[in-house]
């Protein structure tokens, strides 16, 4: 299966910035773009930014619009999520998953990895 491995998660100030990475063990034919979502206690899991690994198709959950950038490195089969001046409501466990398309339903992604804690501090 897949492998995915989250990192850069962390305890930061509101206004400050994080850089998620999320490193993948290999692709296949079926997991042509990567997505995070994140989930806070009591809530559902939601969309937060995903990106073919050709480089098209950026999409973002118009709360991070403007702050959040994705991007992939296809030569160390990471993508990457920079997160600047966050939110206390930004404060959840971050999750990269892989799918076949774009899109912003959680189910339709086949591999997702364990998380990263990113924590907000106000």
């Amino acid at each position: 299966q897949v492998q995915l491995v989250e990192s850069g998660g962390g305890l930061v100030q509101a206004g400050g910035s994080l850089r998620l990475s999320c490193a993948a063990s290999r692709r296949t034919l079926r997991s042509d773009a990567m997505a995070w979502f994140r989930q806070a206690p009591g809530k559902e899991r939601a969309f937060v930014a995903a990106i073919s690994w050709s480089g098209g198709n950026p999409d973002y959950t118009n709360y991070v619009k403007g702050r959040f950038t994705i991007c992939r490195d296809k030569a160390k089969n990471t993508v990457y999520l920079q997160m600047n001046s966050l939110k206390p409501g930004g404060t959840a466990v971050y999750y990269c998953a892989t799918g076949v398309g774009v899109v912003t339903t959680p189910w339709e992604y086949n591999y997702w990895g364990q998380g990263t804690q990113v924590t907000v501090s106000s």
